[in-house]
Order: structure tokens, then sequence, then C-alpha cells
């Protein structure tokens, strides 16, 4: 059992990326539609690129989507509309009528008799409300059949026999027409039904859409049959037109027919295998080119996590609407990657992540064009991410991509402009502003897993920050030489091609330790009396080297990232004291180095490499008396051939070039702070 723990506790690591290698692969499994996938891949107005393709089945056809809207539309433009027809209000007219009449009708002012007005007056009503009055407008013609709804009864009629308001004073006229004195007639009962008719008919649209989704509903989806062994395309032949839907409802009919519960653990089989190839291609990637990574939990698990999180985004869009498929910014993965790894492996991982999305998205090839090229846009013009402009333009670029591919698909498969779906470019632009959350993501990625970005860096290089304002006031000829080590590092980071950026914090933070005891080193000594003087060379030694540890506190007390820590750490690695080491052996004749040696590590990167050498020559410079460019240049190669001696460098992956091109850049910078002016004359 404890040979089980022990194991256990020597391969956590690789348990743990066999575990995560597990879950990522199960994750992104479950994402993935429970289909299988038709092996044929065609695009419309393109040959068939493979042999005669017979039915191997017999299916229908569907209709394509635009043939399915216009006869939706034609449903619509053709349905007939509901009216309700209310009879209280016909009766409350009438007695409306008659209670006017009755009011108003004065036998001595009126030459016709009270009964003849109530006759006509009641046969105008009866006509205006055979079918109802309405006063609503609608965009019918008059010959327009309509459904007219009286209590439990439909009668069937044309729309221009429900009468208007308006048409109140026609009826009248043509119904008083056989009245000898027409005009008196009219004249009172005008005023009287204007008074008493009243709307009764209104329309239904909530039973006539009923109606209308009932036909939509009830549409054929299919349009013909294909019978097994039919010929559908032959070799060469373009796709396009009945052929191209023929194709589409052969795909959708083999994915409903071949894929049923019976296979479905062949399905996941399939499904299992490919997914498992993609994330071992990463696992391998990063264990032969990124040890660094690979060794590191954290980083990896945050690479998987961000593919997982592309998947399960784009998987949650094609599954509401596949046509906002372009609005996932899918660049802000090689983005973010490139921001705190390395631009190839940016570009690695999205083209992994992609081959994962071909499963899910329709159009494959062209999603998968469009995407790939626009990754490869954010990997070459995204630098400098901390510049905000940069992101941007990158930005811009990355949208202009996107238009220009499209419209290229489009001239492609359509051979014109008119399909154009001008909805796809807004799709576009808000892709393109989805991508500017880089910056947000990348600050929570921060804090979340523990990572370091350039814009933090750009941050913690500020000389006005609190800790850099504090090593400035308590050990001001420490910040002076740790901004001369800055410079010098910086410039030698960019000679071989490492991360300037991240040695020149390192180098502003690395001798912070000096602030707890600032005048035990030269630099802060603002006379000649030196406190070592009374010190044994041990004690001396041991306050040189306690830098390294107090520079370490101060730091992870001001939760400065442990990427910028390990410059403190390294920036001496096991080198000797080597001024009291030699004093101790003058006094007592020897002396144990591991008393005057740094506790280490040694540097394990180029760029805590470099700033070994640009510190170590920097501090050593200021002892050198009458400086010329031939002394400089011996003295650089004395310091640095030490350190590579005493295998300061074996961790680094760093060359002999590269230490060689190191050495000149030094050289050339010394030269250039130490150079000789000609004396002026008084």
């Amino acid at each position: 059992m404890k040979n089980l723990f022990a194991l256990i506790s020597k391969k956590q690591s690789l348990i743990y990326k066999v575990f995560l290698f597990i879950a990522a692969t199960v994750l992104v499994i479950y994402l993935l539609p429970k289909g299988g996938q038709f092996k044929y891949d065609f695009q419309k107005g393109k040959p068939w690129q493979y042999e005669n393709l017979y039915a191997p089945f017999s299916f229908t056809i569907k209709k394509d989507a635009e043939v399915l809207e216009k006869e939706k539309e034609e449903i619509r433009i053709s349905a007939t509309p509901y009216f309700d027809f209310d009879a209280s209000i016909v009766q409350e007219s009438r007695n409306k009528f008659e209670e006017l009449l009755n009011e108003n009708y004065v036998d001595s002012l009126y030459p016709i008799s009270k009964s003849v007005y109530k006759r006509y007056g009641e046969r105008v009503l009866n006509k205006v409300y055979e079918y109802g009055v309405t006063h609503e407008i609608h965009p019918y013609a008059d010959d327009k059949l309509v459904y007219l709804k009286k209590g439990n009864e439909i009668d069937e009629i044309a729309y221009r026999q429900i009468s208007k308001e308006k048409d109140v004073l026609a009826v009248l006229n043509q119904e008083t027409a056989d009245y000898r004195d027409y005009e008196n007639l009219r004249l009172f009962l005008k005023v009287l039904l204007g008074r008493s008719v009243a709307p009764n008919v209104t329309e239904n649209s909530k039973l006539t859409e009923s109606s209308i989704q009932s036909e939509i509903e009830a549409i054929n989806p299919n349009r013909g049959i294909i019978e097994r062994g039919g010929r559908i395309i032959a070799k060469g032949e373009v796709v396009e037109g009945d052929t191209y839907q023929i194709l589409n409802s052969l795909r959708n009919e083999y994915k409903s027919q071949v894929w049923s519960k019976s296979n479905y653990v062949w399905l996941l089989v399939g499904y299992s295998v490919l997914v498992s190839l993609v994330f071992l291609m990463l696992f391998l990637f990063l264990k032969k080119y990124r040890k660094k990574i690979f060794a590191n939990n954290t980083k990896v698990t945050f690479i998987f996590f961000n593919v997982v999180l592309m998947v399960f985004l784009t998987t949650l869009v094609v599954k509401v609407d596949a046509a906002f498929v372009y609005v996932v910014p899918l660049c802000i993965l090689p983005l973010i990657l490139k921001a705190f790894f390395d631009p190839r492996l940016g570009l690695f991982v999205h083209v992994l992540t992609l081959l994962l999305l071909g499963f899910v998205v329709p159009n494959s090839f062209e999603f998968l064009f469009l995407q790939i090229i626009a990754g490869i846009v954010t990997i070459l013009t995204i630098s400098e991410l901390y510049k905000r402009a940069n992101l941007f333009i990158s930005v811009g670029q990355i949208t202009l991509i996107y238009i220009i591919g499209y419209f290229a698909f489009v001239l492609i498969q359509e051979g014109n402009i008119q399909q154009l779906e001008l909805e796809n470019f807004g799709y576009f632009i808000l892709c393109g502003l989805a991508t500017l959350f880089a910056h947000p993501l990348i600050y929570f990625y921060e804090k979340i897993f523990g990572l370091v970005s350039d814009v933090s860096l750009l941050e913690l290089s500020d000389t006005n920050s609190k800790l850099l304002k504090e090593l400035s006031n308590k050990a001001p000829g420490t910040f002076h030489h740790s901004l001369n080590v800055a410079n010098l590092a910086e410039a030698a980071a960019n000679e071989i091609g490492a991360n300037s950026m991240l040695v020149r914090v390192g180098a502003l933070y690395h001798d912070i330790g000096k602030m707890t005891n600032p005048t035990n080193f030269t630099e802060n000594q603002m006379n000649s009396i030196n406190t070592h003087n009374e010190l044994a060379p041990k004690e001396s030694a041991s306050i040189i080297i306690d830098h390294v540890i107090h520079g370490i506190e101060i730091a992870r007390k001001n939760k400065i990232p442990d990427r910028v820590i390990d410059f403190i750490r390294t920036h001496h690695g096991t080198s000797l004291v080597y001024y009291f080491y030699k004093k101790e052996k003058e006094i007592n004749g020897s002396a144990n180095p591991e008393d005057f040696m740094y506790p280490g590590p040694i540097p394990f990167s180029k760029e805590t490499a470099i700033l070994m050498m640009a510190d170590s020559v920097e501090a050593a410079s200021k002892s050198l008396k009458d400086p010329t460019s031939s002394k400089i240049d011996v003295f650089v190669e004395k310091i640095i051939d030490k350190q590579m001696e005493t295998g300061q460098f074996l961790n680094a992956d760093i060359t002999f070039k590269d230490i060689q091109s190191i050495k000149k850049i030094l050289k050339k910078k010394l030269n250039n702070i130490y150079h000789l002016r000609v004396e002026y004359p008084e």
C-alpha cells in the first residue's frame, strides 16, 4: 500500500494530466451533435469530386428553406381573415334610433308622419347591419372572401358586403329613393342614423393567425421521392439547383435513418477516437516543444479550459440559431494564448479547436477556412497587446478578413452578388466587437490562473508604482542600479529574441530585498562609513545573501506575480559572495564556500539568465577605474565566463551563440555609459 501511495505521489502530475485529458474528451463529446457525419463533403456551385452517387435507400426530397418560406408567404397572402359580428350592438343601435326618433319628432314641424320615418329608418338599419358595420381600415380588396362569425355560425362573404361607417349615407339614399318627398325624409334620418349607428364588426386577428398557422403546419416539407438505386449525381457534375437540394435531403435522411439507438455506442466510439486524437496532439506538442508549459499543470489546465469553452460557446450558438455562428469570437483564443505564452502555441491550439468545431457547425469547410485565416491574421497582427490601439487595429483587420472571405465564397457558390446576405456582415462586425472583450478576459484569467500577461508587466514596470517608489526612497542607489540593469537586460533580450518586457520588470524588482537594510550595500552608503568593516566576513556575507530572501518576502507581500519573483530568486544563482569569501580566507587561512554561497536556484530561462549577466556586469562595472573600451571588453568576458564555468546557465535554455550576442550588447551599452568626453575649454 505504501508503495502505491509513493507511486501516486511521484506520478501525481501525470495522473492529473490523464484526468484532464479524459475530462476534456468527455465534455467535448457531450457537446457534439449526437448524429452521424455524412461521408461526402460537397459545396454549392462546386463539382462533385467523388464517383457517381446512387441512392443507398429510398428517401424524400426536402423543399429548401426558400421554397418553404415562399409557400408560407403565399398562405399568409391568400389566407381568409375572420371577423366577429356583435349582435348586441345591432339591438342597441335599433333602440337608440327609436329613442332619438321619439325625442326629436314633433308633428307640427315635420310634413312626414313618424311611422314613415320609423319604417325607412329600420330598413336602413336592416341593410347596414345585414353583415355588420366596421370602423377599421383593412388592406383587403372588395372581392376578398372573409369569414363572418355570428355566434357559433360562420358565413363566407365578400369583404365589400361589410358596411363601413361612411356607407350609411349611401344606403340611406338607396333605400329612400322610392319615396316622393325623399329630400325631407333623408334630411331627418341622416341625423338620427348618424347618432345611432355604431360599428359591430371587428377583425379577429387571433383566430386568423391561428388559421394561418394551421395551414403552415400542414405544408408538406417534401416535394418528391428518390427510389433506392436511383442516380443522384455523376462525377464532375456541378452541385447546384435540385441536385444540391437532393444531396441535402440525403444527408439529413442519412443522419436520422442510419444513426439509431442500436448503433449509438459506435457513434460514441468514433467521436471518442477523433476527439482523443485532437487532445493527444495538443499534449504531444506541449511535451515536445513547450516542456515548461507541459510541466505546469495550471497552464495545461488553462489551455484545455479555453478549448472546451470555445466548443461550448459555439455549440450553444448553433443550437439557438446556426446563422449566428460567426458571432462567436473564436479569434480570442489565439489572442489570449499569445498574450500568455507565444504565437506558435496560440495558432496550433486555435487550429485544433477548429477541427473539433468542424463536427458542430454547418458548412464546415467555409467555416474552417475563414476561422483559420482569421486566426493567422490575429497571430501576425497583434503585437504588444498592452497597447490599446494595436487591439483595435487587429480587430478591424480580422473583421475585414471575414467580410472579404465571405464575399469570395458567395461569388464561388452563387456566381453573382445578388445572394449576399447583408446580415452576415453585421455578424462579422459583432464578432469583431466581441473580440475586444479580450482585455477584461485576460485580467480575469490572471486572477484565476495566476498567469502574467504583457499588460500586467507594463503596469509593474511603472516606476511610480508603490513598491518601486518605496525602493527609490529607501535605497536610491539600488533603485538607480536596477534601472541601469533593466536597460542593459532589455537590450540583451531584444538581441536574442527573449521576452524583453518580462526581463525589464524582473530587473526593476530583483533587488527590492535591499530595502530591509539599505546601508549595508555600498551603492546606498552616502559617506565613507562601511558597516561591514565592523563585522566578520561570515556575518557580512549572510547579510548580503539575505537580500534575496527578503526580496521574495516583500514581493509576495505586495502580490508580485511568481513569474517576476523568479528573477529575485535566481539573479545570483548559487554564486559566491566572493569579496567576503576571499576576506575570510585571508583572515583564517581557509573558508567554507557554502557559508558564502547564495541558496539558488540557478537561472532556468533565457530571461533569468540575461538578468544574472546584466546584474553582475553592471554592479562590477562601478569598480572600474579609468574605463576604456578594451578594459570593458575584458571585464565583461571575465565575469560571464566565470558564471559559465560555475554552471550558472546549465538549466537555462540559452545557447553559446545567445551568450556571445549578450556579451556584445553589454559591451556596447557599457561603452556608451562610460564613454569619455572631450574636455571643454574654460
